[in-house]
């Protein structure tokens, strides 16, 4: 293998590994489609970055995202909450569990951050950066902040829910936000990967050739 490319060397740049778990893959609880060719990809990009941060799916048993927390309601449907439109989900990434582990063919072991979202019962967190009501913070823009980080750049699962909205709000934060896009995949309901595509071009976020990082 190459040594790091001169984006992933730098001090100033990191790479968000957006939830790479069980239950998001093939034989999950909520598989996105050909999730699992996304894992090789991101071994090999991330070893090309000093700085890794990984993002995980945490929900407790009665999240109100979770259509069994809504009897009558199925998966996939949309409903109305406080802080807006949300798309109810088959029960996932509960945890501690299994299905919230991340997959045993991830291999970064120089991760030196883990954010867990989607924690508190009440509210969907799909961004790295805020909870779904678009105010409460993970914490991650701190973080990033007081290392220096400049450049951020993501991949991993799906770009149209969690990858888009980090994206967006990394952008919103003022970093250099760059998508690998070719490393993510999509679940796409009701046109949500066009419309993922829009916001982040609207917010001004980059898409970063897979070539590129691995040259």
């Amino acid at each position: 293998m190459a040594g790091p490319s001169l984006i992933g060397a730098s001090d100033s740049a990191v790479l968000v590994v957006v939830d790479l778990q069980v239950d998001f893959l093939p034989g999950g609880a909520l598989a996105v489609p050909f999730g699992d060719e996304v894992l090789p990809l991101a071994n090999q990009v991330a070893a090309r970055f000093k700085n890794v941060v990984l993002t995980q799916d945490w929900h407790p048993a009665d999240h109100v995202s979770f259509a069994s927390s809504h009897p009558g309601k199925a998966a996939f449907e949309a409903i109305e909450l406080a802080y807006g439109p949300q798309i109810l989900w088959p029960d996932h990434c509960l945890q501690d569990s299994p299905g919230a582990r991340f997959s045993a063919h991830l291999d970064v072991p120089h991760a030196q951050a883990i954010i867990r979202k989607g924690h508190h019962s009440t509210i969907d967190s799909y961004s790295a950066f805020y909870e779904a009501d678009r105010t409460t913070p993970t914490g991650l823009a701190g973080y990033l902040r007081e290392r220096g980080i400049e450049q951020v750049y993501l991949l991993g699962l799906a770009t149209d829910f969690c990858v888009a909205w980090s994206a967006v709000d990394a952008a919103r934060h003022g970093f250099s936000t760059h998508v690998i896009d070719e490393a993510c995949r999509a679940i796409d309901v009701d046109g949500s990967l066009a419309q993922a595509y829009a916001d982040m071009a609207g917010a001004g976020v980059l898409m970063a050739p897979l070539a590129d990082l691995l040259s």
